[in-house]
């Protein structure tokens, strides 16, 4: 097996300079985010001015949410500084809060959903990777609130929302695949954004290193390097 780009201390060497697309056009839908789609493209009309955005890691999070403060022109808040931020903010300000699972200023989120809830115009999108059940909240009148707040939900990707993301990184990329070798490695990767993305810059990287296009058998090799191995067994298995 020919080795792996490496960096100098032996680990797959990434090319990490590829600028994230956040564009509404480059948002792959399908029947894992469709309907988490529908509720943010509903702002304004969210039923109480604010809406919980929830999915896993690399689920499509952060792109949705760029889409909506780019739709919206709102504030990127920082969750654990929310009394601050708001107290500098217009009364119709709309605010995006994202990681809000993994520490919140639970006084300015609570003082931002009453805001919001008001006649103000105002509206908040707030992103985690837990139902608001599962947050680290200690004030009851937050917790309510959260319980009660309209929810978006992302799931992880379907095989056909994967095929996307994978068709659409490489060709971000502009990296030459031989025949055949996206459905050899939708077939054994793991089902996630994440690994995707993980793969294909390493996928990338290497082709560029060998000025050849991407084959079945590099791309085997990598799969091999990047799941565990156990996986990469049942992966060589095919």
């Amino acid at each position: 097996m020919t080795p792996l780009p490496a960096s100098r201390t032996g680990q797959l060497a990434l090319d990490l300079s590829s600028a994230p697309d956040y564009r509404a056009e480059a948002f792959a839908v399908s029947e894992s985010n469709a309907a988490a789609l529908a509720i943010v493209n509903r702002w304004p009309s969210w039923r109480q001015g604010h809406l919980l955005l929830i999915g896993p890691p690399a689920s499509g999070k952060t792109h949705l949410a760029e889409m909506w403060r780019t739709r919206a022109q709102a504030r990127r808040v920082d969750a654990r500084a929310l009394s601050d931020a708001l107290s500098g903010l217009e009364p119709d300000a709309a605010v995006l809060v994202e990681d809000c699972d993994r520490g919140v200023d639970e006084d300015g989120l609570f003082h931002l959903l009453n805001r919001t809830a008001g006649e103000t115009g105002a509206t908040a999108l707030l992103t985690a990777r837990r139902a608001p059940g599962e947050w680290p909240v200690a004030l009851p009148d937050l917790a309510s609130r959260l319980a009660a707040a309209e929810t978006a939900v992302l799931h992880e990707p379907d095989d056909a929302l994967l095929r996307q993301v994978m068709e659409k990184l490489f060709r971000d990329r502009r990296t030459p695949l031989s025949a055949g070798v996206l459905e050899y490695l939708l077939a054994r990767m793991e089902r996630s954004v994440a690994f995707a993305r993980l793969l294909v810059e390493t996928l990338d990287r290497a082709a560029l290193a060998r000025k050849k296009p991407v084959t079945r058998s590099l791309a085997r090799d990598a799969l091999s390097a990047l799941l565990t191995d156990e996986a990469a067994a049942v992966a060589d298995d095919g």
